[in-house]
């Protein structure tokens, strides 16, 4: 089901309902765009108009943070569930060794690149990858990246870039890369290489994943999440606030207030 938060869309999907969703795309051979949002990338889309745009491209804007779970739920849309990419995109990897479905992976370092897929075949056996590239090449490169992928003929492709490049090479190129689902996992190969780790479950179930994130990479990280935390809890705050009172912006209709909040269905 689609519902939105702060004036974004956002799908609330289960792990298993993603998997099928992405399983369907592949076995019909029909484009299946995802893209993963958590508060970070909710709140750097309201003052870059591009990030905005390429979102909201996607066929599938699943929830990647307890951020948005907790903003959702707040806003009075229950039974979301927070869909994390990595554990997305390990599900998608088995289906793939279970049904000889053949992924490309595309990003990261090339070592960290190689370690990470020779992790994944070991853990899930059958696995063929369509291809590997690494995601060092400039903007001259990347209708050469995009013709090697067209000729491995992948059933799905997983980009381990940063956002906004990552969102940015799915809207550009999505349509014309042959590929029935594709995703952006972020560093997701770091994690699988073992060259970063995941925070604890309990960390995650209490919404503490970037906290454990953070203290791992202060100076790469600190401005960030504290800038887009304080955004999103100011603008979470302002929209509960309109749902209390019924007050919204002079002219605006209720239903033009639920949407922005979220509580539309």
């Amino acid at each position: 089901m689609r519902t939105s938060l702060l004036g974004m869309p956002v799908d609330v999907l289960s792990l298993e309902e993603t998997v099928a969703r992405a399983r369907i795309a592949m076995r019909e051979r029909e484009a299946c765009r995802h893209v993963a949002l958590n508060v970070a990338k909710l709140v750097n889309a309201r003052s870059d108009p591009e990030l905005d745009r390429d979102v909201r491209l996607a066929d599938i804007i699943g929830i990647d943070g307890m951020g948005i779970v907790l903003g959702l739920k707040a806003l009075g849309m229950p039974g979301c569930e927070r869909v994390s990419g990595i554990d997305l995109f390990l599900a998608l990897i088995e289906l793939c060794a279970i049904e000889r479905r053949r992924p490309f992976l595309l990003g990261a370092t090339r070592d960290v690149l190689d370690e990470a897929a020779g992790n994944l075949a070991k853990r899930f056996p059958g696995l063929e990858f369509a291809g590997l590239r690494d995601g060092y090449f400039g903007k001259a490169d990347e209708l050469e990246v995009v013709a090697e992928i067209r000729r491995s003929g992948a059933d799905c492709l997983f980009i381990a870039m940063p956002t906004p490049r990552k969102e940015r090479f799915l809207a550009a190129y999505g349509d014309t890369l042959g590929v029935p689902f594709l995703m952006g996992i972020g560093g997701s190969l770091d994690v699988v290489a073992g060259k970063t780790r995941r925070a604890p479950a309990w960390a995650q179930s209490a919404g503490l994943e970037w906290a454990y994130r953070l203290a791992q990479e202060p100076r790469r990280l600190a401005g960030r999440y504290l800038r887009t935390n304080a955004v999103f809890a100011g603008l979470l705050a302002l929209a509960l606030v309109r749902k209390a009172t019924g007050l919204g912006q002079t002219g605006r209709s209720a239903g033009a207030t639920r949407r922005e909040t979220g509580t539309e269905r």
